[in-house]
C-alpha cells in the first residue's frame, strides 16, 4: 500500500494549520484589543467628587460627545459603552453594570477573544472552532452582540 499522497505531521491526522496570513490577522485582532483595553486603562470613568460615571468619557480620547444624545437628549445603543469597559478594567463591575451592562458582557467577551487569537496564533490553528465553521460562529457572535446592545437599549428607552 502506498502512503505517499498522505501529509506528514498534523494535517494527516485532520487538523487544519493556519497560514501566515491567518496568524497576522489574528495578531492583528490580538493588537487592536490591547489598543481598547489600553484606552480603557487610560481614561477616568470617575466624576472629580469620585462617582463613577455612566457615560460620555469617550471624550477623553478626543472624541465628540455622542450625537444621538445631543440630538434626541436619550442615549444611542453604545451610549455607556467606553465607561463600562474603563470601570471593568478597574475591577469597578457593579459601576461597569450600571453605566451599560452590555458594555460589560462584551468586555468580557472580547476579554476572551484576545486570548483565543493569541493562542490561536501562538498554536497555529483556529483554537475552539469547528472546522469550517468560523464564519458561522463570527456570524452568531455579532448577532448576539448586536442583540444585546439593542435589548440594553430597548430597556434603557422603555424605563426612562
Amino acid at each position: 500500500m502506498d502512503n505517499a499522497h498522505e501529509l506528514p505531521g498534523p494535517r494527516a491526522a485532520g487538523a487544519a494549520r493556519t497560514g501566515r496570513l491567518a496568524r497576522a490577522g489574528l495578531l492583528a485582532i490580538a493588537a487592536g484589543l490591547v489598543c481598547v483595553f489600553g484606552a480603557a486603562f487610560w481614561i477616568n470613568p470617575y466624576a472629580p467628587d469620585g462617582t463613577p460615571r455612566t457615560m460620555a468619557t469617550h471624550t477623553q480620547l478626543g472624541m465628540p460627545p455622542c450625537n444621538f444624545v445631543v440630538m434626541t437628549g436619550k442615549p444611542c445603543p453604545a451610549c455607556g459603552m467606553t465607561t463600562s469597559f474603563a470601570l471593568l478594567v478597574r475591577g469597578d463591575v457593579a459601576a461597569s453594570m450600571r453605566a451599560n451592562w452590555a458594555g460589560s458582557v462584551i468586555a468580557v467577551l472580547w476579554a476572551g477573544t484576545l486570548v483565543w487569537a493569541l493562542a490561536s496564533a501562538a498554536a497555529g490553528r483556529l483554537l475552539l472552532l469547528p472546522r469550517g465553521r468560523g464564519e458561522l460562529v463570527l456570524t452568531m457572535t455579532v448577532g448576539a452582540v448586536l442583540a444585546l446592545m439593542l435589548i440594553r437599549w430597548a430597556g434603557v428607552l422603555i424605563g426612562g
